[in-house]
């Protein structure tokens, strides 16, 4: 491989290789949306392909969430990498905001959004979804769950997912979302606006803030992070034996 690339794709290769993310025959579906994560993520799996010695197929999906989008820049980027665009109409608008009037929508958006997604990549015949989750977006995903839950855990960068047969993997989890930024600066990709009505107001713009707060005192606290839920000392973790009577 050139130089092209090397200062983002190295982290990216090390989490596929470290979590075996990528295998020889995947067919891998993309979930892409307009936002520059999404768009960072097929950019980079179109790298991935030219770059690991494994041959796979790329599938990019995006599900219309209803709120009247335009995908057409969306769909020309696709085109460029050598994909075509699969989209996957559902009426997830509708029903979290129109009909349920839910007060705090994402989780349900963000299940019934993945749910789609899911679907539509069994109905193209794919073993795998890759989603654009990054390093920023485990930290924020961990202090949710504990302030919010009261419950210890982030996201996996793998997960087979058994009762679809299917498995979600996060080639971006090494990645910070400041690296993200530039690779979509630096390459022009594509960034719809989003016209999610909470979009900007949410609680993980409150952990996002909150992240940032711990990050002006502790520069390498993300790098900590990682390290932490990657080597996790079950020794000190408070697992109860039996509930008291």
């Amino acid at each position: 491989m050139g130089n092209e690339g090397k200062w983002y794709l190295t982290k990216v290769k090390k989490a596929c290789k470290q979590y075996e993310m990528i295998g020889e025959g995947d067919r891998i579906a993309v979930g892409i949306s307009g936002g520059k994560d999404s768009s960072a993520l097929l950019y980079i799996m179109e790298q991935l392909q030219r770059h690991l010695p494994v041959d796979f197929v790329v599938v990019p999906i995006y599900v219309d969430l209803g709120f009247g989008m335009d995908m057409l820049e969306l769909e020309e980027f696709c085109r460029s990498l050598g994909y075509e665009m699969v989209t996957q109409k559902t009426q997830i608008q509708e029903i979290v905001f129109d009909i349920r009037k839910e007060k705090n929508p994402c989780s349900l958006c963000a299940k019934m959004r993945k749910g789609a997604l899911v679907e539509k990549a069994k109905e193209h015949g794919c073993n795998k979804l890759a989603l654009g989750h990054h390093l920023d977006d485990a930290t924020e995903t961990f202090f949710l769950n504990l302030l919010y839950t009261g419950k210890l855990g982030s996201f996996a960068p793998k997960l087979y997912l058994d009762r679809r047969d299917i498995t979600m993997i996060r080639p971006m989890a090494y990645l910070e979302e400041k690296t993200i930024q530039s690779v979509v600066n630096t390459k022009g990709l594509p960034q719809v606006k989003n016209k999610c009505p909470v979009d900007g107001s949410t609680k993980r713009e409150e952990m996002k803030a909150f992240v940032a707060g711990i990050e002006e005192q502790y520069p390498d606290f993300k790098d900590k992070f990682k390290s932490a839920i990657e080597n996790i000392d079950k020794s000190g973790i408070w697992a109860l034996i039996s509930e008291e009577r």
